[in-house]
């Protein structure tokens, strides 16, 4: 049921990993990627309950939820083979802007994805089953994720592909490697939508033994009953807000910062050398990195239902926010590019932990009849401290930073830590039947 993660990380490890690096290559200066990034997370936000709140009430031949993430899939796979080719569109629009539109369309569209996937596998599991389902959905990431942060330096170095282009053209690894995510990203929600089956709405309440029914008031009300929802969130979703918070804050200032910060600050390079090889180099080391956190944590993810049923879902998620908020910290002190591998192993320990305790712990507080929508609601406190930090943080690392973009990385680390702390307050409300 989760193997469309693997494309579905696949190509957002490419974004992740290369949007910055593009968008520099058709003119944006560091301080203004983050403005960049601003719009995906708004788009999300706004879709994201709403994509809930409809796939808890759609029923089609296609099921419940997969309609929603084989659109997100389809709209995506079109921003992955567009955004590195903005420089077609120059007759009509600066190339700068339609990366960032395509980015936008692309981020929007994992989210569309994403979340349905969430609630499907909390549809089909038992409690007691569902802190492995997220864990598995979690390798499946980390597998996808660790192909697309390397293709471009593997296109390069194995294959013998170029990283170098003119100035304003996004080089040619990079090219193969947005359309190889687009292809993957398709076949692989396809796979899970002609090998799972999902229960109709009234044998899935059975399944549950679920006796909570959608309300006539709340038809009447129909989509205003997100705000209602959203008002009358659960107790643990509301202090599992303030974990999601600074967790996303840290997690969006490594993605965007990430390659201007270990270009300038490891390799000592100009934020403006942005077309040479040395540059470009330095931009295939960060997918290496990202590839190998994200490696870390499909192994991790293995061992966190065993961890968590140990010491608690909470205790192993705040654990795991520590390490890697140390890590995040540890990358201003790295003497070299090879040090930082060190650092990913501890990022990717929290990653693993980000992608499935926050749902494991939550799922046992949401109404079985509205998995979907709260899902899109909780999936506010992800995007809302990327819009924060994407308004924020290119002017902190131009006035603040004095333009040196590696303390980005390390508010991101402080973020972590913060986040850990957070963790204290949740109330897990069924983690005695784990």
């Amino acid at each position: 049921m989760s193997f469309g993660f693997l494309g579905i990380q696949m190509g957002f490890a490419l974004q992740n990993a290369n949007a910055s690096r593009i968008l520099q290559i058709f003119g944006a200066d560091v301080h203004e990627l983050s403005w960049f990034w601003i719009i995906a997370p708004l788009t999300g936000m706004i879709v994201q309950p709403i994509i809930g709140y409809y796939s808890d009430r759609t029923w089609t031949r296609l099921g419940r939820r997969r309609p929603y993430f084989l659109t997100g899939a389809l709209l995506a796979s079109v921003g992955l083979i567009l955004m590195p080719n903005a420089d077609m569109f120059t007759a009509f629009l600066p190339s700068l802007w339609v990366g960032a539109g395509m980015l936008m369309v692309m981020d929007a569209s994992f989210n569309i994805a994403m979340e349905p996937f969430r609630a499907l596998v909390a549809d089909l599991l038992p409690s007691d089953q569902r802190t492995l389902g997220f864990s598995v959905q979690t390798i499946l990431i980390g597998i996808g994720a660790v192909i697309g942060s390397w293709l471009p330096y593997a296109l390069t170095n194995w294959v013998g592909i170029s990283n170098e282009a003119d100035p304003g053209v996004v080089p040619l690894n990079l090219l193969l490697s947005f359309i190889t995510g687009a292809i993957v990203l398709v076949s692989s929600i396809l796979i899970t939508i002609f090998t799972t089956k999902e229960y109709p709405p009234e044998e899935l309440a059975e399944y549950n033994q679920s006796t909570e029914k959608e309300t006539e008031s709340e038809k009447t009300l129909g989509l205003l009953n997100i705000f209602s929802d959203f008002k009358n969130m659960p107790l643990t979703m509301r202090q599992l807000s303030l974990v999601q918070f600074f967790s996303w804050f840290g997690l969006f200032g490594m993605w965007v910062f990430s390659t201007p910060a270990i270009a300038h600050h490891t390799y000592g390079l100009s934020l403006n050398d942005t077309h040479s090889s040395a540059y470009q180099n330095a931009g295939d080391w960060v997918g290496i990195l990202f590839g190998i956190y994200n490696a870390v944590s499909a192994i991790y993810a293995f061992f966190l239902p065993a961890i968590a049923k140990i010491f608690g879902r909470k205790r192993t998620h705040a654990f795991s926010l520590s390490i890697g908020g140390l890590g995040l910290i540890s990358i201003y002190f790295a003497p070299n590019e090879y040090w930082l591998i060190l650092s990913m192993v501890a990022i990717g320990i929290s990653w693993a932990s980000i992608l499935a305790m926050p749902y494991a712990i939550l799922a046992g507080s949401i109404p079985g009849h509205k998995m979907g929508v709260y899902m899109g609601i909780f999936n506010f406190f992800i995007v809302l401290p990327q819009i924060i930090n994407a308004i924020i943080g290119g002017p902190i690392v131009k006035y603040v930073y004095g333009g040196n973009p590696v303390f980005a990385l390390v508010a991101s680390g402080v973020s972590f830590l913060i986040a850990a702390i957070m963790v204290s307050r949740v109330k897990d409300v069924d983690e005695k039947t784990i």
